[in-house]
């Protein structure tokens, strides 16, 4: 299931939220413009890479920034065209309506958080894997996780492929993010105690990121003297 747009409008611009998407575009653009040898040295010192986290912890790691940092600067690094527009599509479709709730210097602190726990549960879950990991879809997961608490009934216009038949209908946002949430949580159980050498999916940031985006969004302060719209529920 593909979400497609939510029908739920929000009552602010989302200037975070695009900020977000561009600074994503622009980090990936620039990493094309580097030749493959520069490009290589480039993520292997931005991206998070769990064995310098459990080098720095027993002490034979030169640098703590050097291992800190990559949990920031990988959010916005992304590994091809479909990796970015897929993470950055979720964000534009979901994120809005976060900002709009949260306000937005609140909604980019939240982000920049769930990322970095969603950072941490990766790393907790490979430890010595010297496997580079970038992209912003643990961020996005918090992203996620607080849409499914704040709107579960909000209408998400969702493309539905079916074998040869392609379709488009109205879900709640409950059933599609439920379904995508248990998409990654049993992915990565299957994947516990598996090593890819040559990458791929980081289920656990995602699952890290998800999860505390509902635990932080219930603990987060609220906007105060709004009435906030929804689709569901109007003003």
């Amino acid at each position: 299931m593909i979400p497609l747009k939510d029908r739920n409008p929000s009552s602010t611009m989302p200037v975070v939220n695009v900020a977000l998407i561009l600074a994503n575009t622009a980090a990936f653009l620039y990493e094309l413009m580097m030749p493959d040898r520069v490009e290589n040295a480039f993520v292997a010192s931005y991206a998070l890479i769990p064995a310098h986290v459990t080098h720095v912890l027993a002490g034979a790691h030169p640098s703590l920034q050097s291992a800190a940092l990559p949990f920031f600067t990988s959010m916005f690094l992304h590994g091809g065209w479909l990796h970015l527009i897929g993470n950055m599509w979720f964000l534009w479709v979901f994120g809005d309506n976060v900002e709009d709730r949260l306000g937005h210097i609140s909604y980019l602190f939240f982000y920049l958080f769930c990322g970095f726990g969603a950072g941490l549960t990766h790393v907790m879950m490979n430890l010595g894997s010297s496997t580079p990991t970038v992209g912003a879809s643990g961020a996005i997961s918090g992203v996620l996780g607080a849409y499914i608490v704040l709107y579960p009934r909000a209408k998400v216009l969702t493309l539905v492929p079916l074998i040869i038949f392609w379709f488009t209908v109205d879900l709640p946002a409950f059933l599609i993010l439920g379904y995508w949430f248990a998409i990654q949580f049993f992915s990565g159980i299957s994947s516990v105690g598996a090593r890819a050498a040559n990458g791929g999916v980081a289920y656990w940031a995602h699952i890290g990121g998800f999860v505390l985006g509902v635990i932080m969004v219930k603990l987060w302060p609220e906007r105060p003297q709004r009435q906030w719209r929804t689709a569901s529920d109007g003003w």
